[in-house]
């Protein structure tokens, strides 16, 4: 606890002995503490440390995880993000005894110059060691030794939807996983949008949806996370952060932060899963660049909605739901915040597709037919075909002695000529 108690406030000063030197720098730091998790709860810190106790997070040693990632090693080493790279370790009791249960995990390791830090690194231990849902990725423990800092996942098995979508060139997802993957994702923003405190998520992509080894969805990376609004406000104003292509067109705006801007982001995840591409790709020409420009006037016409359906299914879909998913897709990527629908409700219209997996037609089947050796012939058979085989043979023989007859006969006649016929030839 008292390991805890350092990362969210800093190092205690010296000589912090008497009453009111210990409350000073306890004000602040709960001040701190409520700015970077952007006034998550009205906790005191005591009431922070008591919940993410309750939690079950382990707080790490970096000795520990070095341990568990053989020192970081490029061996391990999984990919890399906003916060810092990310290596595969394994925990087990000889780490713990009693209080670990082997497992693979992942482990994300702050990368001191990059774009996040440790306001990032604290809103993550705050949200995952508070929520708990089948499609949030769970946080294990976490790492806070000096200025090093590293949070401790599941491993994810599968990766991310990313990678699946537009990395993968051997493979590409079927339609059905593709529906499962929109669904478990939906899940899990309508858990943070319907939670006690509502939490707006705010980096919602492609590369933030981790699978686990049965394709099930999970979000992940919740460093940029926000509280959502209370009682009478309609809105969070925060400075504008998210990935581009993926934001709300009224949040880069105004800076206005609501849940809808959660379900923007929503469809254009949807909308890449419907098409293959990614949502900006400069390497297109003119208005194929974005993605939502591009394919937004197809969704509603499902005569049309194959032009812009991901080539690589090869029409494996079925037409029905495929359809039913862009209207959803086009109902989230509403221009108008309000009048895009709650992920509950986006829940609701797109569950019932995985029942329809069954309409998938079928591809083309080409059956090979085994070799195997043919049949014996009945016994007459066989001695019909030696008869004509034998016959086959005298008749041959019968001929080549014939021409050897004729062969031997014409020498002869030959050695027989006088010898005038012989110089009349040669003359």
């Amino acid at each position: 606890m008292r390991m805890l108690f350092r990362c969210f406030v800093g190092s205690e000063p010296a000589g912090s002995e008497s009453g009111d030197e210990t409350r000073a720098p306890a004000k602040k730091a709960v001040r701190r503490m409520q700015s970077a998790t952007a006034r998550l709860r009205s906790l005191s810190l005591d009431d922070l440390s008591r919940t993410l106790a309750s939690s079950s997070l382990h707080a790490f040693t970096l000795a520990e995880l070095k341990s568990a990632t053989r020192n970081f090693s490029n061996s391990h080493f999984i990919g890399e993000g906003g916060f810092g790279p990310v290596y595969k370790g394994f925990l087990d009791e000889r780490l713990r005894p009693g209080e670990l249960q082997p497992q693979h995990v992942a482990v994300k390791y702050l990368d001191a110059d990059g774009p996040q830090g440790h306001r990032e690194w604290l809103a993550e231990v705050v949200y995952l060691g508070m929520l708990s849902h089948p499609h949030l990725v769970k946080l294990i423990g976490y790492g806070c030794q000096d200025e090093q800092r590293m949070l401790v996942y599941e491993y994810m098995a599968r990766g991310s939807l990313e990678h699946h979508l537009f990395k993968n060139l051997l493979s590409s997802l079927p339609w059905c996983t593709r529906l499962k993957i929109a669904v478990g994702a939906a899940k899990g923003l309508a858990f943070l949008h319907e939670a006690d405190t509502p939490v707006i998520y705010r980096d919602f992509k492609a590369s933030n949806i981790l699978l686990d080894s049965d394709y099930t969805a999970k979000l992940s990376d919740f460093g940029l996370a926000k509280e959502g609004p209370q009682g009478d406000d309609t809105h969070v104003t925060t400075r504008v952060m998210g990935t581009h292509g993926y934001a709300a067109p009224e949040y880069i705006l105004t800076g206005h932060l609501t849940a809808k801007s959660d379900v923007y982001s929503f469809g254009v995840v949807l909308l890449e899963l419907l098409t293959g591409r990614r949502s900006v790709d400069k390497r297109r020409r003119g208005r194929e660049q974005h993605l939502v420009d591009w394919a937004r006037p197809y969704l509603r016409h499902p005569e049309r909605l194959h032009r812009v359906m991901d080539p690589s299914l090869d029409g494996q879909y079925s037409g029905k739901a495929a359809h039913k998913a862009a209207m959803v897709a086009y109902h989230c990527l509403h221009s108008v915040p309000k009048s895009r629908p709650a992920m509950r409700d986006v829940v609701a219209a797109l569950e019932p597709l995985l029942g329809m997996c069954s309409d998938v037609p079928a591809g083309p089947f080409v059956y090979t037919v085994p070799s195997s050796p043919a049949p014996a012939p009945p016994a007459e058979e066989r001695k019909a075909d030696v008869a004509a085989a034998a016959r086959k043979k005298c008749l041959a023989s019968a001929v080549h002695a014939e021409g050897e007859l004729r062969y031997a006969s014409s020498v002869a006649g030959r050695k027989s000529s006088s010898p005038k016929q012989s110089r009349d030839r040669g003359a």
